[in-house]
Parts: C-alpha cells; structure tokens; sequence
C-alpha cells in the first residue's frame, strides 16, 4: 500500500476572500492493490478510521466506520448495498472523436500515453455542503480530500494524476449563485473561478461540490474539451451519497468531460470490464449503484485525441512538493528536500539509479527520474524530450542540469496558425472547417457568410449567440454572427457526434437567383446544457478577428504582436510572453547568436551542433589553404621550368624585360612563325620587327600574348599571362 502525501500540500494558503483550509498532519492517505488478486485496486484512508474501497474481479468490498466519531469498530460491506441513488450527467450530448476528429495533421509520436499528466486540482465547497456536514469545517474538509484521493485513484490506470491543490469551504455564504438550474450554477462559478479564484492562486481545474440538490436527476455538468482554460476547466458536481466515493465518481465523471471524454453510449460499442451489474464504466450517462470505477476503451480513445488536439497543455509540469501533507517521507514517489531520488516503497521500486531505503542516488548515478534523465545520467542540454502537439504547441528540450523536460509552452493567444486560416487559442488552432469536419464527417466545410448572418439572427435554439443572463437565447448582431451556430455545408447526410443530434437545414434565397444550403446542428440536452454545435471560443470570425464570450473581438486583444516585437523577427512569442527564439539565437530577445528555443523550453539545439560548425568552417579552411598551397607551389615550379637552363644571362635577362615592357611595343607577336624543331631550349622570345627601348623594371606588364617554344611541340602557342603573374615571374628571373 502506497501513501500519497505527494499528492496534497500541508497546508494551503490564505486569499483575500477566502481561506484555503489547513489539512491535519498526518498521513493517512492510501493507494495499492490486494497481493494476489489481479486487477485489484484499493483506495483507502485512515484519517478517521479506516474508509475506503476494495475492488476485486468480481467483487466491490466498501470500508468504513461503524459509527461516528470512529472508532475500532468498521463494517466492509458489497458495493451493490452502498445507498447511491441514480443520477445523470447534465452533458446529455455524445461529440465522437474517433475517426471524424480532425487532428491537423498531428504527429503521431507525441507521447501522450507515455507522459505523465498531472492535474492540479482545487475543490470548492459550497454553503449548503457545509451546512449538510453539520457546519463542521474539519469534516468537510477530511470529506473533499477523501473524494480527491477517489479521483487520483481512478485516474492513475491513465496515466494521469490528480494533485489536490487547494481547498475552499464557504463557510460563511456562496461566493457565486448556487441554484438547482445546474446550468446558471455552472456558468456562475466559472465566471467566479475566472476572475477571482485563479489570480489568486494559480491552478489547472477547479470543481464545486454542492449540497444543492439540482433539477431533475442531474448530479453533476461540466464543459467538455475544456481542460486548462481559464473559462471553462471546471466542473459541478452533487454530493449525492452518504459515501464521499458517490461524489468522487461523479466529480471523475465530470473531469472526464473536461478532458474531451463523451458518454460510453450502446452505438459507441465500448469496452468494459466492469459489467453493468457491477456499476459499468466512469463516463456512462446514467450512474447508479454499484459505482463504477474504471474507464472504457472508448474513454482512453477520447483522451488520447483530446490530448493529440491540444487538449490540457498545462498538465505536462509536476505539482510543486515543497509542503507535503503529513511531511516529508521517504518512499512516497516524490522528491523532496533532502532526497536525491524517490523510486517508492522498496517492494515497488524498479529504479536502478535509487536507492529505495535511503532516497539517495546509487554509486555514479546523476539523476533516477524525468523525461531528461538516461542511464542514470543528465542527457545533453538541447535534447529533445517534449515534440509539439499541434501547430500552436511549441517543443521543449532537455536544458542539461535538469532531469525534468521543462514545463509545456505553446505559442502566444492569437498568434496566426493553420495557414493562416486560424489563430491559437489556449494552445490549439480553432477553425469553422475543423468544427464542420468534427460535426458532419469529411468533405464538410464551412457556408458562406450570409448562412451565419441568417440564421444567427433568429435568437431561436436553431440561430443564436448562445444564452444571455436570464437563459434566454440571445440574437447575433451582424458583425458577430460567425460566433454563434456553426453554419456548414458538405459532409455526412446527419451529424456524426451522436443519435441525439440532428441536421438543421436551411435553404437562403440569393438576390441574383437561386438559393443556398446552410446546414446546422441541433442536440436535444434540455435547457440546462451548453450547446456543441456553437462555435467554438478562439475561432477565427473575421481577418484579425477572433471568437470570444459570443462576439467577433479583434485579436489585438492578446497583445501577440506587441508581444511579438521584442523578438527581433527571430523568434516568437509564447504562452508566458517570453520569446521562443530560431534555432541560432538565444533567448530571450534573439538579439545575439546562441542555441535557440526560450527562457522556458530549453535550447534548441545542443553544444555540440556548434562545436561541429566549428569544425566544419576550419577544415574548409584548411582544404582552401591547401589548395591554395599546392597551386603555388606549382606556378613556382612552372617558373622555374622557365628560368633555368638558359643558355645566357642575356636571355634571361632578355625575358625579364619582355615581361617590364608594355603591350603597345609588340603590335605583331601573335604572327610569328615557330622555331624549327631543332631548337631544344625552351625559351621565350620577342619579335625583333621592333627594338624595345630602356623601360623601367616596375613598367606595367598587361595581357601580352607570347610565343612558347618548346622542344616537344613544332607550332606555337599562344599564353595569356596577366601582369600579376609577370611580375611574380619577373621577381624570380631577377
């Protein structure tokens, strides 16, 4: 059995509204697996007693105290007899991502599956969950960490943990509107988590867990596809059970939205290896009792497209550890201060760089842990450990004193992508034409203008802008009618995202004649649902217009290209305003030659890419210089060739002056007829039609042809020797 103090901090901060509750200090929070038992999972904690579940193959065993205040007396009971009443999700849509999603040409190596996700969460209370636990803030707090170790529970088999962050219990009164229409409850406290929960303390999702008691049978809503945002990564959820592992199920199922996972519907055709008499699978639409506790093969589908779409950019970085819940230990997974490594308990340990027993490096050993770290050594500074996702995604490389990849960037909000068709938003490019493709299969694209400006203008649940304040559907204006429905044409004959969906389609007469198909979408959720076939946020609407809050904004709003300028026209701006420099500048202004990449990601490229142009540039120097070397020494020897065995001074001198006299004094040498063959002297010769006068020896020498007479040739040739070459010649005669 495996502690989790890794995974909540011992104390939590104060804001300025609120206060983010102190935990108890101690460590009583347990994940493993019954020995023995394949496909066993266990989850308890011992903070009051023992509380927890016990899942075998066949078999759901639930453990509590017998009575509160706990005390050595528990029960263990079938899952099937927990009082867990049936609920559904409010996301009563199903939005396929299997083959129809459009990744945009995504590279299939990113290792999503490979990577370990991290999801900071925070868990908000509301007044009614305080009151229903008898206004005892302790209680309530012990409940919501309990529901979180669920959740990091479930999520694990994912590759994914989930880091409880931070707590808030409103003790006093609701922060935001809590209703029972769970729709204005969501949208209340997203609005709330936005501008004043997450500037003040930074975190990836937040879910409110409510004693409200919502209409109809919803227990819980979230927006899907919405991880990371700061609009909409939330959630709701009801606590609907005795049993705290009721509302963990729901807030998992939830979180599942947000991560881009649709209901596991009888046409998806899901695998489960829970049947349905023993709870099913996480995210299937209706819950009821046994709980279920895994995912299906189409949940890890969804999440796996969801992340190779951008989907959760900001869950690539570890929770910071620093303060532990219940203080440090060695053999929790994490490492903390004073420890080199932390593999887990010795029995679970497989690290061959760390020592389990005493969280100390084994002999030469480096580093034991992260995407960086190999053979139990730091891999080279500008090493690839994170490919981008998507084309707003940027790369991180290894920085070579970490063995951590640096946390996940992406390009800078509004930054042009996809050629220019659309703009990064939250590190993923928005377009109408992916929308379309995601809604109505391949071959569809988006309709004309005057489809958008149409329909949208109606303020009916076929043509909006979305809700206003009161529920109400709210009319586009004109300038913002490619943020409201998405307007398509092409296509499948019916939307592809669920049976629950249906085409909208409408025909437009034009003023020159004829008329055009607009086709929209329409999903029967109720009134209590966000819309899927509205435009998606961040959705290019116009030339240097962007989709926000249901209106055509300019995209200046980001500041991407002020942001921008201080990259010199080397680099570009990324998610947190420093510039993601070209592969020969340095961070981080790409204003001087270096290595590339941010302040954030890395360098780009490694020392030794350097070093080898280093190298390069002097051994092409060095073959210049040899080159350069053997055609002088062979002009020497052709000039020595000239020079020696003359048979006189005087006509060595008579060649030396040849080459002081300018041109203008041999006007026929090109006529002179070749020696006789008997001549066996290789010399040089001017024509004797014309005396030369006295000449100074520094007389410039130009082209001047000149007859060779060479003793195995019989007709002449003529040479063109420049006056650079006369000289050098003329320095060696003399």
């Amino acid at each position: 059995m495996k502690g989790l103090w890794g995974l909540v901090p011992s104390t939590f901060p104060r804001t300025l509204q609120g206060l983010f509750l102190f935990f108890m200090q101690m460590n009583c929070y347990y994940h493993g697996e019954v020995q023995g038992y394949t496909h066993s999972d266990v989850s308890l904690s011992t903070c009051s007693g023992i509380r927890g579940f016990i899942l075998l193959e066949n078999k759901t065993l639930m453990v509590e105290p017998a009575f509160e205040p706990a005390n050595d007396t528990h029960v263990i009971y079938e899952g099937h007899h927990l009082h867990f009443p049936s609920g559904t999700c409010g996301h009563g849509h199903n939005i396929s991502t299997g083959s129809h999603m459009s990744t945009g040409g995504l590279p299939q190596s990113f290792s999503t599956r490979k990577t370990t996700k991290y999801v900071e969460l925070i868990i908000v209370a509301d007044n009614r969950e305080f009151q229903k636990q008898g206004k005892d803030v302790e209680k309530v707090k012990q409940r919501l960490a309990e529901i979180a170790n669920y959740v990091d529970k479930f999520y694990r088999v994912l590759n994914i943990r989930v880091a409880l962050v931070g707590l808030e219990v409103w003790s006093d009164a609701d922060k935001c509107a809590v209703t029972q229409d769970p729709f204005t409850t969501l949208h209340e406290f997203l609005d709330w988590r936005k501008l004043k929960l997450l500037p003040q303390q930074p975190h990836d999702n937040a879910q409110l867990i409510s004693g409200v008691y919502f209409q109809g049978t919803t227990i819980g809503m979230a927006p899907i596809m919405s991880m990371c945002t700061a609009e909409q990564s939330g959630g709701i959820v009801m606590d609907h059970s005795d049993n705290p592992l009721g509302a963990a199920v729901t807030l998992a199922h939830e979180l599942g939205h947000n991560f881009g996972m649709n209901h596991d519907t009888p046409e998806r055709g899901c695998g489960c290896r829970m049947t349905v008499d023993r709870g099913g699978c996480i995210m299937t639409p209706s819950t009821g009792y046994p709980f279920p506790t895994v995912f299906s093969t189409c949940s890890k589908k969804d999440l796996v497209a969801s992340l190779e779409k951008g989907v959760g950019m900001c869950l690539y970085n570890m929770p910071e550890v620093k303060l532990l819940y219940g203080g440090q230990k060695c053999g929790n997974g994490y490492i903390e201060e004073g420890e080199e490594c932390d593999c887990g308990e010795l029995e679970e340990c497989m690290n061959p760089c760390c020592n389990a027993t005493t969280c100390t490096l084994k002999g030469d050993a480096v580093c034991a842990h992260g995407q960086c770290c190999e053979d139990c050594q730091l891999k080279p500074a500008g090493t690839p450990c994170r490919e981008s996702s998507n084309s707003c995604d940027l790369p991180e490389f290894c920085t070579g004193t970490n063995p951590h990849c640096p946390a996940n960037v992406y390009l800078h909000d509004g930054h042009a992508c996809h050629n220019m068709d659309g703009y990064c938003y939250n590190g993923i490019c928005q377009t109408h034409e992916q929308q379309c493709i995601t809604l109505w299969g391949p071959g569809a694209k988006p309709a004309p203008g005057i489809c958008f400006e149409r329909v949208n203008s109606a303020g009916d649940p076929y043509g909006n802008c979305g809700k206003d304040s009161k529920g109400s559907f709210a009319k586009c204006q004109a300038r913002d009618a490619r943020c409201g429905k998405i307007q398509c044409q092409g296509g499948a004959n019916r939307p592809v995202i669920g049976t629950n969906a249906v085409s909208i389609d409408t025909n437009i007469p034009l003023q020159e004649g004829g008329r055009i198909l607009c086709r929209g979408t329409h999903v029967y959720l109720g009134d209590d649902m966000p819309d899927p076939g509205l435009v998606l946020a961040g959705t290019k609407c116009a030339e240097g217009m962007i989709c926000l809050n249901r209106q055509c904004q300019n995209v200046s709003v980001f500041g991407v290209h002020k942001c921008s300028g201080k990259c010199n026209g080397r680099g570009e701006c990324n998610n947190k305003k420093n510039c993601h420099c070209e592969a020969h500048w340095a961070p981080p202004f790409c204003d001087r030659a270096g290595f590339g990449g941010s302040v954030d990601s890395g360098p780009m490229r490694q020392a030794a890419d350097s070093s080898a142009v280093v190298v390069g540039a002097l051994v092409t120097l060095l073959c210049l210089l040899s080159a350069g070397l053997i055609v002088c020494l062979k002009r020497k020897a052709l000039v020595r060739m000239l020079c020696i065995n003359k048979k006189s001074a005087i006509q060595k001198l008579r060649y030396c002056q040849w080459c002081s006299f300018p041109q203008r004094w041999f006007p026929k040498l090109g006529r002179k007829r070749a020696p006789s063959p008997r001549q066996t002297q290789s010399v040089f010769r001017v024509s004797p039609q014309h005396k030369p006068t006295s000449l100074p020896l520094h007389s410039r020498c130009d082209k001047v042809s000149m007859i060779l007479y060479s003793s195995s040739q019989t007709q002449a040739h003529n040479m063109i020797i420049t006056s650079k070459i006369c000289n050098n010649i003329f320095n060696n005669c003399s």
